[in-house]
């Protein structure tokens, strides 16, 4: 299958191969058209494996022939959207697949380009082992729909301490791997659960505007805007 008529001037790029590891289940229904959700496992260099949800279209993939064990490659967009769950809202991550190949043998790829827009302030911290971590998350625009997808982001060292030093509304560009990972969480009921998060692990940052290379040379630094 030709991956070429996904455009490559798009702010968000996800490429992912890996192994069909769920059942696909109908997800929703859009003017007739059925979506379908399902998982994949790409396994990391280091053998640790990401699990990553993934929503398909009837009319992308033949739902009857996809089943758990297969080999497939898809190309589309990491995006997100806010769901309820006990009157909570919560931020949901996938890979939404616009196009889907199976393959013969296995193959682990997991890559995700995006360019979009700081939207909370960086969050810089270390680890107990004194490895510098930046959280941020990044608004990247979805090109027709007039909507943005809103990704958490992690960096690492020299990029972590490089994103510690910007502000909410510079404009980025990364390149990294979507990343699934788990931890305890205490619940309502002082019970402990196991949580999953999902992110992008970023490799490469580049920074395309901030607010003071935006503003007009001779503008007063409480003008910027953007």
């Amino acid at each position: 299958m030709n991956f070429t008529s996904v455009k490559e001037e798009s702010s968000n790029i996800a490429s992912v191969a890996g192994k069909v590891c769920s059942k696909l289940t109908k997800s929703h229904q859009v003017e007739g058209e059925n979506f379908y959700e399902f998982k994949v496992e790409v396994d990391r260099l280091s053998k640790i494996k990401d699990i990553i949800p993934v929503t398909i279209s009837e009319r992308t993939v033949d739902v009857e022939r996809l089943k758990e064990g297969l080999f497939v490659e898809l190309k589309g967009e990491y995006r997100s959207y806010n769901k309820l769950l006990n009157d909570k809202s919560k931020l949901i991550l996938h890979l939404f697949a616009k196009e889907l190949q199976v393959l013969s043998e296995e193959k682990n790829l997991n890559e995700v380009k995006l360019t979009g827009f700081v939207c909370k302030e960086p969050i810089y911290r270390k680890t107990p082992f004194d490895r510098e971590i930046c959280d941020v998350l990044l608004a990247v625009n979805r090109v027709n729909y007039h909507k943005s997808n809103y990704i958490p982001c992690i960096m690492w060292g020299r990029n972590a301490r490089f994103m510690a030093n910007q502000t909410i509304g510079c404009k980025v560009e990364l390149l990294g791997r979507i990343q699934s990972r788990e931890y305890s969480k205490i619940n309502e009921l002082g019970e402990s659960e196991i949580k999953t998060a999902y992110e992008v692990s970023c490799q490469r940052i580049s920074l395309l505007s901030n607010l003071t290379n935006l503003q007009p040379k001779d503008a007063k630094s409480d003008s910027q805007i953007i």
